[in-house]
């Protein structure tokens, strides 16, 4: 399957687990794909998968990442730097904080590629600098953010499937058909005819600092995640010790806390500007592209764009080639387009700024669709 291609890289070994499971063959006049899929698509996907690979478009280039990876120490050790040369007083404080939150971002960015197996050739590197980039370096769990990240990626929008729309429906109402069911059923978590308001003073500042915080402990020592714990720890005691012996505890808390608002209000921007706007439904069992096409977009090519998401701008080439190093997602992107125009697929790419409004638009309007459902009598 499409699926299981794209996320192994390692196809060879992963082949040794699966022949245990194998029942049996389909019978010659059997059809091998379900009539919910598109053939000609999959096999023109196919296709441009062989032409991908044959492309070298999946080796990543290791310059690349370290480059990112060494911009990412510097700034986080310039950080501590400027409160130790020029003391704790306001401006040293105010820009001390903001090259740490640059750092923490662009850190994400970084596990999130060695998440996906696109740094190394090798896996067993790939998890083991992820778990020094996300639990040492970001003080969160690595294999909770594959659990996680994973579901998304194998159906992206798709409810009780995609855990990054759980907060539909108790935070928020997404998607203008879950919406209308909400209404309908009188059901009233929240105000959510004015959720475009209050998404500026909850989702963007308070995801890390709050429910990513505790539950990213709470899977780690629910489901016995000993060596990620470990690494998590080292970095609230590095934290803790370089700043504790520069800032009074009061001071201490709120850098912390303030760094994590920042850091989370942009991630969540950037996560959210290609998805939130884009069809939220049930599971309806599509061939692998169409269910990547229908939930992703994309944002302008910049210089300043490709750093500001982490190549996270190019998220149709990153859902289609989940293992592909993001310096090679701009390559592929012509011919990802020219297979959404053959097939009739839409393939949409928004400035930056406008992408941010979409989330903003699409919460109002899904608001207004439960709202008027809800007084409908």
């Amino acid at each position: 399957q499409d699926a299981f291609v794209a996320f192994h890289v390692n196809k060879v070994l992963v082949s040794k687990y699966l022949k245990p499971l194998q029942i049996g063959e389909l019978a010659p006049d059997q059809p091998s794909i379900e009539p919910t899929k598109n053939e000609m698509l999959v096999k023109d996907f196919r296709e441009l998968r062989t032409t991908v690979e044959r492309m070298g478009l999946l080796e990543p280039n290791q310059l690349f990442f370290f480059l990112l990876l060494a911009h990412i120490l510097f700034l986080d050790t310039a950080a501590w730097l400027i409160l130790f040369y020029f003391g704790t007083s306001l401006l040293p404080f105010v820009f001390s904080l903001l090259l740490l939150t640059i750092s923490q971002v662009q850190a994400s960015w970084l596990q999130h590629d060695l998440g996906h197996l696109s740094v190394f050739r090798k896996t067993k590197w790939n998890h083991l600098l992820h778990k020094f980039v996300m639990c040492h370096l970001i003080g969160a769990s690595a294999k909770w953010w594959t659990l996680l990240h994973s579901q998304h990626h194998a159906k992206p929008n798709c409810f009780h499937k995609d855990p990054d729309i759980d907060m539909h429906p108790f935070l928020f109402t997404l998607g203008k058909k879950f919406s209308v069911e909400l209404g309908i059923k009188k059901k009233k978590y929240m105000p959510y005819n004015h959720q475009h308001k209050y998404f500026f003073i909850t989702l963007p500042p308070l995801l890390f600092p709050t429910y990513f915080h505790c539950h990213t402990f709470y899977i780690a020592y629910t489901k016995k995640y000993w060596a990620d714990l470990a690494w998590m720890l080292t970095f609230y005691i590095r934290f803790f010790y370089t700043y504790g012996s520069l800032l009074e505890t009061k001071s201490l808390l709120a850098y912390y806390f303030i760094f994590r608002m920042l850091e989370s209000s942009w991630f969540v921007w950037v996560s959210q500007m290609n998805h939130i706007p884009m069809d939220i439904d049930y599971d309806k069992n599509l061939d692998w592209v169409s269910t990547q096409l229908l939930a992703t977009c994309n944002v302008e090519q910049s210089l300043f764009n490709d750093w500001f998401t982490g190549h996270l701008n190019f998220q149709i080439e990153h859902h289609l080639f989940p293992t592909m190093p993001r310096h090679n997602y701009c390559k592929v992107a012509p011919l990802v387009k020219s297979l959404c125009a053959k097939h009739g697929l839409e393939y949409q790419c928004k400035p930056l700024l406008t992408a941010f409004a979409d989330i903003v638009h699409s919460l109002k309007t899904s608001g207004e669709l439960w709202h008027d459902a809800y007084l409908h009598k």
